[in-house]
C-alpha cells in the first residue's frame, strides 16, 4: 500500500481509496499535513474528515497515531482501511477490548513498520506502559478526531482529552492535525490553545447543509406526531434522539406496537444487543433507531432521511452534529425537534450537582439552545452565525421560519436601547443582565453593580425580558453586537454597532416564537394537550349527540363522555371503535359501550367535508410499566382501604382519587361500596347520587358542593360518590 513520491496526490487517492477527485479543501489539508505543519480542520459531518489524515498516513514514513473517543468507531475505521489493503497490519486499534495476544500482534506490526495508522482512545494513550512502548515507534503525526471533546464548551467534553498535549510531549513531538465537525469560535480557540497549536493553519469548510430542512415543533402529543410523520414517510431511515434511556425504551416499544420497525440504542444495554441493533439499522432490517446521544458518532449511513429530537439537546453543537447525520448523501434530510421550555428547566435541574464552573458553562449552552428554538429568524442563518459563518440569503426556503415567516416590525429604537445599555455597563456583562437592566429588574447583580441607578434602567419595562433577549440575538446576527470568545457570553459592540449608534437606520425585528412554558406532558399520544386545531363545528355536533345519548340512557351528558374526550375526538376524527379507544379519557369499556354512534357520526362528517385525517389515529399505547393503575384496581378488588392503598403507593389521598377517576372515566368499573359505606351514611349517599342523576349539568365538584352544602359534605365525599355514580351508570 506504499507509494513512491513521484506519484501525484490524486493518483494516490485513486490507488488507495478508489476516488477520482478530492472533496472541498481535502487536498490543501493533506498537503499541509504532508509538509509537517500543524493543521486544524473544521468540517461538517459527511465532508470527508477521515481522508484528511488517512491518506497522508499511508504516504508518510512512520505511523500516524489517531486519537478517537469511541471504541466502535475505531473498529469501523480500521475495518474500512483494511478493506482497501492487502495487509491487515496496515491499520490497528489499541484499546481495552483487546486480548493480550491481540495487543502483542499490534505491537509486533508497529515495531516492524507495517502499521501506518494506530487508533487509540485517550484513556489507552495515558497508560504508562503504552506511553513507554510508543516511544519506540516512529510517529509521522498525531490526528485528534472529534477534537471538540477537548473543550469544556464543546458538546461532548471529556477531561482525558485535555491531557493529550502532555502525552504527545512524552511519546515524542510530531505535527498535529485536530479535526472536528462542530466547533464555535470559542471551542476552536479552546482546542488550539490546549493543544499548543495556536499557529496551526486553519481549514474551515462551510457549515451549511443546503439539503437539510430544520423545524421546531411545540412538544404537544409528540409521540402521536412522530408516529404520524413516520407513517407518512414509509420505508425511510431515521434516527430519534431522546435524553433518557427510559424514554428510548418506551418510545421504541410504542413505535413497534404501532407497526414501525424500530429498535432502541443506549449505553445501558449490553454491548451485543446494542451492536446487533446498530447492524440491523445499517442493514435496513429496521427503519428507525431510537437512541440516546450514545448513538451516531461515526455512523456512516448516508441515507438517513430524518432525524427527530424527542428532547431538545443540551447544546447547539450537539444539535448540529446529531441533525448532521441526516442526508449525508446530499439527498432529503428532515430535522424535526420537539421543544417545550419545561425540558430546559429539567436539564438545568440536572446540572445542580455539578461544579459551579461546569454549571455556568452548561447554562450558557442551554441559553443558546433556547435562543435557537424560540427564534423566528431563519434557522440556517441562526445556526451558521453560531458557528462563526455568515449566511447572506434573506430566506433559506428550507426551515419552518422561512416557510412560515413571522411578523416583522420596526425595532430601531429597541436596538438603540440595547446598544446604549451595553456601553453603559462598559461591555462587561451578558445578555440576561442587559435584559434585567432594560426591564427594570432589581436583581442582586443589578443592585450590586449599581446598575439600577443608570439612565437606561427600566427604559423598556413595558416589554418582557424575552423580547429584549430576542432583540440582542437579532442584533448579534446582524453583527452589531459581538459575544466575547475568551470571556464567553460578555457582549460588546462591533464597529458596525458603533456606526449604528452614530447614524441609526431602519432595523426590522422579527416577532419571535411564543412557546407555552407549561405545555401538557406528552403521554404516548393518548391524552396529551389540546391544541387550537379542534374542529369547533364537529365539537358542537358531538355535544348534540352526547345530549341525545344521555337522554336515551337517562344519564347526565358527562357520564357518557367528558368534554376533554369530545375535544380530542374533534381533533383526531376517530372513525372506528379501535381508534375511539385512543381518545383522551376513553378506554376499551367506554368505547364499546358508547363509541359506535360517535364514530359513525365522525365518519359521515369526515366524508362529507372531505377531511384528511391524521394518518396515525390508531396509536396503540404500551401498558403503563409502573403498573400503578393495575395495582390500584387489584387492591380495590381485594377491598383494601383507600388510605392503605394511598400509603402503599406513597400518594396523597387526592392523588389516589385522581388515578381512580382516570380509571373509571376510561370505562373500567370499580366497586368502592365497601369503603364509601363506612364513610358516608346511606341517606347522604342517596342525596349525592340523586343530585348527579337528576340535577347535575356538569361533572363539577364545586357546583355539587354549592348545591349540596359545604357544611354537610367534603370534597372527598363528593368525589367518591361521583366515582360510584359514573362507574355504575357510565361503564
Amino acid at each position: 500500500m506504499g507509494i513512491n513520491s513521484g506519484i501525484s496526490l490524486l493518483d494516490s487517492l485513486k490507488t488507495n481509496f478508489g476516488f477520482t477527485s478530492f472533496k472541498g479543501n481535502q487536498e490543501d489539508i493533506i498537503r499541509n499535513v504532508m509538509e509537517g505543519n500543524d493543521t486544524f480542520v473544521l468540517m461538517p459531518t459527511g465532508g470527508g474528515k477521515s481522508l484528511c489524515y488517512q491518506l497522508p498516513a499511508l504516504l508518510l514514513e512512520g505511523t500516524a497515531i489517531i486519537i478517537s473517543p469511541l471504541i466502535a468507531l475505531m473498529k469501523n475505521q480500521v475495518d474500512a482501511i483494511r478493506a482497501f489493503s492487502a495487509d491487515d497490519g496496515v491499520a490497528h486499534f489499541m484499546n481495552s477490548s483487546l486480548t493480550k495476544a491481540a495487543i502483542q500482534k499490534v505491537k509486533e506490526d508497529l515495531l516492524s513498520g507495517k502499521t501506518k495508522m494506530l487508533y487509540v482512545a485517550p484513556e489507552s494513550l495515558t497508560k504508562a506502559d503504552n506511553v513507554q512502548f510508543l516511544r519506540q515507534v516512529r510517529v509521522s503525526f498525531y490526528a485528534i478526531d472529534e477534537a471538540h471533546c477537548i473543550s469544556e464548551w464543546g458538546h461532548d467534553f471529556r477531561p482525558e482529552y485535555r491531557r493529550i498535549r502532555a502525552i504527545i510531549n512524552e511519546v515524542g513531538v510530531a505535527p498535529i492535525i485536530a479535526l472536528t465537525a462542530t466547533a464555535t469560535p470559542k471551542v476552536q480557540h479552546d482546542i488550539q490553545k490546549n493543544l499548543g497549536m495556536l499557529d496551526a493553519k486553519v481549514f474551515k469548510s462551510s457549515f451549511n447543509r443546503p439539503n437539510l430542512y430544520y423545524e421546531i415543533r411545540p412538544k404537544v402529543q409528540a409521540t402521536k406526531e412522530i408516529i404520524r410523520f413516520i407513517k407518512n414517510n414509509p420505508g425511510k431511515s431515521g434516527i430519534i434522539y431522546c435524553l433518557s434511556r427510559k424514554k428510548v425504551e418506551e418510545l421504541a416499544q410504542t413505535l413497534t406496537i404501532n407497526g414501525i420497525r424500530a429498535l432502541p440504542y443506549h449505553a445501558g444495554m449490553d454491548s451485543a444487543t446494542r451492536s446487533a441493533n446498530q447492524d440491523s439499522f445499517l442493514m435496513e432490517e429496521a427503519d428507525v433507531i431510537v437512541a440516546t446521544i450514545a448513538f451516531g458518532m461515526g455512523i456512516d449511513k448516508p441515507d438517513v432521511r430524518f432525524v427527530i429530537h424527542y428532547d431538545i439537546p443540551k447544546s447547539l453543537e450537539g444539535y448540529y452534529q446529531e441533525t448532521g447525520r441526516a442526508g449525508r448523501d446530499g439527498g432529503e434530510g428532515k430535522c424535526i425537534t420537539f421543544y417545550r421550555y419545561k425540558d430546559i428547566q429539567k436539564l438545568e435541574k440536572f446540572m445542580q450537582n455539578k461544579h459551579i464552573a461546569e454549571q455556568e458553562i452548561g447554562k450558557q449552552l442551554l441559553l443558546e439552545t433556547v435562543a435557537y428554538a424560540e427564534s423566528a429568524v431563519c434557522r440556517r442563518r441562526h445556526l451558521l452565525h453560531y458557528f462563526g459563518e455568515e449566511y447572506h440569503d434573506e430566506s433559506c426556503d428550507s426551515c419552518d421560519n422561512c416557510n412560515h415567516p413571522k411578523k416583522r416590525f420596526e425595532g430601531k429604537d429597541d436596538i438603540l436601547t440595547v446598544l446604549h445599555t451595553i456601553l453603559a455597563v462598559k461591555e462587561k456583562f451578558k445578555a440576561e443582565h442587559i435584559a434585567d437592566i432594560i426591564t427594570g429588574k432589581k436583581t442582586q447583580a443589578v443592585q450590586t453593580y449599581g446598575h439600577n441607578d443608570l439612565e437606561v434602567f427600566g427604559k423598556g419595562a413595558e416589554k418582557n425580558d424575552k423580547f429584549w433577549l430576542a432583540a440582542v440575538r437579532q442584533a448579534m446576527i446582524s453583527k452589531l453586537i459581538v459575544k466575547e470568545i475568551e470571556n464567553y457570553g460578555l457582549l460588546r459592540l462591533s464597529a458596525e454597532g458603533h456606526k449604528f449608534i452614530d447614524k441609526p437606520t431602519s432595523f426590522m425585528l422579527v416577532e419571535e416564537q411564543e412557546y407555552d412554558y407549561n405545555d401538557p406532558s406528552d403521554s404516548n399520544g393518548s391524552n396529551g394537550g389540546r391544541t387550537s386545531t379542534v374542529d369547533l363545528e364537529l365539537l358542537a355536533v358531538l355535544k348534540d349527540l352526547r345530549k341525545k345519548v344521555s337522554r336515551k340512557h337517562n344519564l347526565p351528558p358527562f357520564v357518557i363522555f367528558q368534554d376533554p374526550s369530545l375535544e380530542d375526538m374533534a381533533l383526531q376524527y376517530p372513525v372506528s371503535i379501535e381508534e375511539m379507544q385512543n381518545i383522551a379519557g376513553v378506554g376499551t369499556g367506554k368505547a364499546k359501550k358508547y363509541g359506535r354512534e360517535f364514530a359513525d357520526l365522525i365518519k359521515a362528517y369526515v366524508e362529507e367535508k372531505e377531511i384528511i385525517r391524521p394518518q396515525d389515529m390508531v396509536v396503540k399505547s404500551v401498558v403503563n410499566k409502573s403498573g400503578v393503575k393495575v395495582s390500584i384496581i387489584q387492591s380495590i378488588d381485594r377491598k383494601m382501604s383507600l388510605d392503605d392503598i394511598a400509603a402503599s403507593k406513597n400518594m396523597e389521598m387526592h392523588e389516589l382519587l385522581n388515578e381512580i377517576e382516570a380509571i373509571v372515566n376510561s370505562g373500567t368499573k370499580l366497586n368502592l361500596d365497601y369503603y364509601i359505606d363506612g364513610l358516608i351514611d346511606e341517606e347522604r349517599q342517596a342525596e349525592v347520587y340523586e343530585y348527579f342523576r337528576e340535577e347535575a349539568e356538569t361533572e363539577s365538584i364545586d357546583e355539587a358542593l354549592a348545591e349540596l352544602g359545604e357544611d354537610d359534605y367534603s370534597e372527598e365525599d363528593i368525589r367518591l360518590m361521583r366515582i360510584k355514580f359514573i362507574s355504575e351508570h357510565g361503564n
